[in-house]
């Protein structure tokens, strides 16, 4: 089996939070009470559970000539399904950051993008341009 990946993460509306990540990129809906949800997003767990306000800060760092943030998660996938979704989110109203290839040309040559979400969540898709190099150093 592949492993996938579960995350559990605070938010303040689990109605805007479904609503992101459901209809904005597309995810599906898992099991849900009223105090947390489960989002499949390209065959990983994201729980998030309502807890009021609450902040993070964002601490930056510098890769190529991009500052990113140091606080974010993401999900690597396949080059027509990162087009697609980037596609797709260009034509919306939501606003799409640091689109760039990193590492140009060198071993772990990918493409990103980053989106927030309606918690303040940075969300990075990536797409490498040879998969086997996902952690190669």
């Amino acid at each position: 089996m592949k492993a996938q990946f579960h995350l559990a993460l605070p938010c303040e509306s689990i109605e805007v939070t479904k609503t992101f990540y459901i209809d904005t990129l597309g995810a599906t809906q898992g099991r849900q009470t009223d105090k947390w949800i489960d989002i499949n997003l390209y065959n990983n767990q994201l729980t998030f559970t309502e807890s009021g306000t609450f902040n993070f800060k964002f601490k930056n760092y510098k890769l190529d000539d991009n500052v990113l943030p140091s606080f974010h998660f993401g999900v690597i996938i396949g080059i027509e399904t990162w087009g697609t979704l980037y596609r797709k989110l260009l034509r919306s109203n939501q606003e799409v950051t640091t689109e760039s290839t990193f590492m140009e040309n060198k071993v772990g040559e990918h493409l990103s993008f980053f989106i927030t979400d309606p918690n303040g969540y940075m969300i990075e898709f990536k797409s490498f341009k040879d998969k086997t190099e996902v952690f190669t150093s």
